[in-house]
């Protein structure tokens, strides 16, 4: 497809999940609906965790580190969205895009990096108890979670920085709901062959690896497991890695057909429907998850609707 000479591009137009006026509507209010219900389960995970003395072992540290980056990636993408479904307004700035890629890209890549970390963990309880506390002691999880953090910020650095130097052609308008850097690099005006490989070659290090090594450590993990004897241990070492799992196979699910998969250069609608699971399903169904799912945040939380005057004073 011919497109318009080299320009200055001070702004992008979503095309958006849907160009129907109802349809904006009604995905206005199921959108809102998401952000609030991840806001508030994802805040009352992290404030029973802080609050309750039977949650301080790393695996609930971690996840009150996966809940508070959840809260960040839904930030990134869905207030922004809301705005032009609401306003029917479907431009964002230059500068506004380089942000919201930037951030996006990093949160993502730090929940990919902490989903291997947490695997890790259930690998090192299960399969070396006695080893457990000495290994995973507070200032080790403390840098896996510091290193999570600072490996994306980076990497995402990088990514974000060579795509904002390419140059853009107009038509300016993004096939996407929000600036991801798949979509950006579609409207780019020169070849962008370079640009793909870097980032497959950060795909590898932050998604691919991660999850060699979550496979690797729930295979040590089933192995472990089969050996014993007891049916109610086997069941509750099933119940500590089974919330992990399904959140495990639902963002890496999506993120490696995204990144990781062989696709045409224009980002195709199903791309989008696969991005929303990703960056808007993933975030909201993990308080759920991990609620209904594990039998101690079961039992933390009605310690807390039990005692909500004691829940806040811990904090």
């Amino acid at each position: 497809m011919a497109r318009e000479n080299q320009s200055i591009v001070t702004e992008f137009v979503f095309r958006g999940l849907s160009s129907q006026p109802r349809t904006q509507t009604v995905l206005f209010i199921v959108f809102l609906v998401f952000y609030l219900f991840t806001m508030v389960g994802n805040i009352t995970i992290i404030t029973v965790i802080r609050a309750d003395c039977q949650l301080q072992s790393p695996m609930y540290f971690f996840l009150a580190n996966l809940s508070f980056l959840d809260i960040c990636y839904i930030s990134s993408n869905i207030p922004p969205m809301l705005v032009n479904l609401l306003t029917k307004k479907r431009t964002i700035s230059f500068s506004g895009c380089a942000a919201q890629m930037y951030f996006s890209l990093a949160f993502g890549m730090t929940e990919c990096v902490l989903l291997g970390v947490m695997a890790y963990d259930r690998y090192m309880a299960i399969c070396h108890p006695l080893l457990y506390t000495t290994v995973m002691k507070r200032k080790v999880c403390i840098h896996m979670v510091v290193a999570s953090w600072t490996g994306s910020l980076l990497s995402s650095l990088v990514i974000t920085s060579l795509t904002l130097q390419l140059p853009f052609c107009r038509p300016d308008i993004m096939n996407h709901y929000f600036c991801e850097v798949l979509a950006v690099l579609a409207l780019a005006c020169c070849d962008t062959a370079l640009m793909d490989l870097v980032i497959f070659i950060f795909s590898i290090l932050i998604v691919f690896i991660p999850f060699l090594l979550i496979i690797t450590s729930y295979a040590h993990i089933l192995s472990t497991i089969s050996k014993i004897k007891s049916a109610h241990m086997q069941s509750k070492a099933f119940s500590t890695c089974g919330s992990h799992l399904m959140v495990v196979t639902l963002f890496y699910g999506t993120a490696i057909y995204i990144y990781m998969s062989p696709k045409s250069r224009v980002p195709q609608d199903r791309d989008k429907v696969v991005a929303v699971f990703y960056t808007i399903v993933a975030p909201m169904l993990n308080p759920l998850i991990y609620s209904f799912r594990n039998k101690d945040m079961k039992r933390a939380l009605r310690r807390a609707m039990n005692r909500p005057n004691r829940l806040f004073r811990d904090l």
